[in-house]
Formats: C-alpha cells, sequence, structure tokens
C-alpha cells in the first residue's frame, strides 16, 4: 500500500494507537494485502506524510545495526547451526526471537525433535568408493539439487528485508526445494521473480473458515508456473500455547497500558479426507501433498488416496501446535517397520530437528526423498540475509556427504 498507514486504538494494535505504522506493518505482510481485503469503505483517506509519529520498528534500528555490523562475527567462522542460531539471536528483535524460537506449551516436542536422532546410530560400510557423491534427489518426479529443502515458515521479513526472496536466492544456487508459507511477508510472486527455470517451489495452504478465500489464493497460485505442488497443511488446526510468544506480546501492551486480547484463528477445523481431498481436486490441477502426518496409520490412509495425494510430509509443525507428540522420525521409522509399502506409492519427505548433515542422512537411510529446516533458514537469512542461508545449507553437508555411499 503506497499511502502511510496510521493505527486508532483498537484490540490489536494499542501500542501503535496514533502512530505511522507503515513499517511495521510492511515487515510482516505482502503487499496488495489491504487492497485486496479490506473493504473500501475502511480507507478513511491519504496520511499526511508529516502528521504521525513513527512507530518503533520490529527490526533492530540503522544505529544498532550499524554498531552490529562492526562487531558480528563473519559468517565464514560460524561453523553450525548452533552458531548460526546465536548470531541471529543478537540481531532479532525480542518480537521476532520471540516469534521463531517460541513452541507450545512446555517445548517437549521441539526439544524431542532436536535430541530424538543422537539416538539414531549409523552404520558405516567399508570398501565403499566416497570420492564422488551425487547430492540431488527427486520429489514427484522433480529433480533437487539437494536432498534439503526450505520448510513454511512465516514472516520472513522480521528476520531481514530480503525475507522469503532472499531464502529463494540462496535455494537457487544450491538447488534446494523451497515451500512458500501462506502467511509468508512477501507476494509469491515477488519471492520467485529471480527463480531459475530449474528450481522448485512448493505452496502451503492452510484451508481458512472463508472457503472463498481459500479458492480465490488457490487460483492465484494456479496461475504461478514456478509452483509446482499444493502443499496442505494438517498439523495445525488450532493455534499452539506459544508462551514465550505470549509473554513478549504481554510485555508489549503492558508498555501501552493496553490488555491482551484473545488470538483469532482462521483455520478450518472440520477438514475431512473425502470432503477436502474432493474439494482441493476440484480447484487445482496440481500435485497435492499433505503436511502434518504424525502416525503410520494416517500414512497408510493418505497412501490409499494416491494418485490424488501425491506425497507427504511427516511434521509436528516444529512443535508449534501440539506438545508432547512424536517426532517425525519417529513415524519415519514406524512406516519403514509397518507400513514399508507406503514409500512406493508416496514420496516422504520429513522434517524437525535437522542439527547436522548426520541428521540429514539417518532420514534418508530410513526412506525420506529429503528433510526440510524451518527456523535454520530463519536464523540464517537473520544472520546475514542470502549469504546466511547460503552458510546454513552449506553447514548441512559439507562432510557428511561424501560419505553418503557408504550408507547405502
Amino acid at each position: 500500500m503506497q499511502a502511510k498507514l496510521r493505527c486508532t486504538a483498537n484490540n490489536t494494535s494499542n501500542t501503535l494507537a496514533g502512530k505511522d505504522a507503515t513499517e511495521e506493518y510492511d515487515t510482516i505482510h505482502p503487499s496488495g494485502l489491504l487492497e485486496e481485503y479490506l473493504d473500501p469503505k475502511a480507507c478513511l483517506g491519504v496520511l499526511s506524510a508529516s502528521a504521525p509519529e513513527a512507530a518503533e520498528p520490529t527490526r533492530i534500528s540503522s544505529q544498532s545495526a550499524s554498531k552490529e555490523a562492526s562487531e558480528e562475527t563473519p559468517l565464514s567462522s560460524l561453523l553450525n547451526l548452533a552458531e548460526i542460531e546465536q548470531a541471529a539471536k543478537r540481531k532479532l528483535s525480542p518480537k521476532g526471537w520471540a516469534y521463531y524460537s517460541s513452541a507450545t506449551d512446555d517445548s517437549i516436542t521441539k526439544i524431542y525433535n532436536n535430541l530424538i536422532y543422537r539416538s539414531i546410530l549409523l552404520r558405516p560400510r567399508v570398501f565403499i568408493d566416497c570420492r564422488e557423491c551425487d547430492l540431488s534427489t527427486r520429489f514427484l518426479g522433480l529433480k533437487l539439487g539437494l536432498p534439503i529443502y526450505i520448510s513454511p515458515a512465516a514472516m520472513a521479513r522480521l528476520a531481514h528485508p530480503q525475507g522469503e526472496a532472499g531464502i529463494a536466492a540462496a535455494c537457487r544456487k544450491f538447488g534446494a526445494m523451497q515451500l512458500i508459507s501462506h502467511n509468508a511477508s512477501m507476494t509469491t510472486q515477488q519471492i520467485v521473480a529471480n527463480a531459475h527455470p530449474d528450481q522448485i517451489f512448493g505452496w502451503q495452504l492452510y484451508c481458512l473458515k472463508d472457503v472463498k478465500r481459500s479458492e480465490k489464493r488457490i487460483a492465484e497460485i494456479n496461475s504461478i508456473k514456478e509452483i509446482k505442488f499444493i502443499c496442505l497443511t494438517l498439523d495445525a488446526p488450532f493455534p499452539g500455547k506459544r508462551e514465550i510468544e505470549e509473554r513478549q506480546k504481554m510485555e508489549e501492551l503492558r508498555a501501552a497500558g493496553a490488555v491482551l486480547s484473545p488470538q483469532v484463528w482462521g483455520t478450518d477445523a472440520s477438514l475431512t479426507w473425502e470432503r477436502t481431498l474432493n474439494w482441493l481436486r476440484m480447484h487445482t490441477s496440481l500435485p497435492i501433498v499433505l503436511k502434518g502426518i504424525q502416525t503410520y496409520e494416517d500414512a497408510i490412509l493418505a497412501a490409499k488416496h494416491a494418485p490424488q495425494v501425491r506425497g507427504i510430509v511427516l511434521s509436528n509443525h516444529g512443535g508449534r501446535a501440539l506438545d508432547t507428540v512424536s517426532t517425525p522420525v519417529h513415524v519415519l521409522l514406524e512406516i519403514r517397520r509397518f507400513c514399508p509399502e507406503v514409500f512406493d506409492r508416496l514420496d516422504v519427505i520429513v522434517d524437525g530437528g535437522i542439527q547436522r548433515g548426520t541428521d540429514v542422512v539417518k532420514a534418508l537411510a530410513l526412506g525420506a526423498k529429503a528433510v526440510g529446516i524451518g527456523r535454520a533458514a530463519l536464523y540464517g537469512l537473520a544472520a546475514g540475509g542470502q549469504s546466511g542461508v547460503e552458510r546454513t545449507l552449506q553447514s548441512r553437508f559439507d562432510t557428511q556427504a561424501k560419505r553418503i555411499p557408504s550408507f547405502s
């Protein structure tokens, strides 16, 4: 929106009441959102550029950024995800860090996601020629340069002005697949604008209570040639109780003398196998991938809906939706043990808890086509924009990739 935004006091914007909220708004929303969804009658006129006081931006100020730039650790010295995460924490605003790092309830699921791979041991073979290793893989028949993809994660511009487009640029360099969040801070067209002809994107769909709005978004996605499939998200029918994020919001509102209002959740909680899949197939010819499979029983059901369903993502939403659920790699192990035929009917990918290249190798050895990283990409973006995401992808595979043949 070209005109500046001025907030009035209400339940959602008390902290910005009477201030110029343009920068705050633009940080987390794609362009054109107000024009598309707001009733034209809600526009009261064009705001004078000099009228309101500017709201404090969500990202760190230019003065702080300048100071940190002179003190920051070079990306080349960040050797692993933990160091990249700490570099990101130093750069992110309290609001950005709370949003990215938070998990539901006691964060048990998030913790287990990060720990579980340590309990899975590799069985390397000897006398295997590891001099050359092809890291490419295929998903839905599409060639990926890396068996690592970017999971859908909202509001990337909280981390860096390059936002989701910066992540896309890094993926282009490595041939990695990117799943674009339904709640991205940039439009899908902006994200894919500089894509390589062979670059692969998927788009995350949340089915909204407003069905017509969902159908309109799907129609828009159908027209974007870079989008190769739709990823229907099933692992977050209700918002998780993310206390780190809630506490940050309370502190902001308390400082403004406001009261925390209940969170509004617009996703449809009434989805079913038959009705939802038939509805979605009516509105797109793109391959359908189901995100949020958390039991081998549901993997079997998904396979029964092939070829209407082409793939599944084993995911627990990064521990952000429901606490104390199984880790995705547990579900991968269950599928391998109880229903390995699923791998013959569907392409299976997995996300959650990937910390090291060895974690990637373990998931691939158990049957996954690729593994997803969400927070890691956002932390890389916060640490150094596109270059930070490239460093994140590079750190996954530099050493262990050369040994993949020995685990075959």
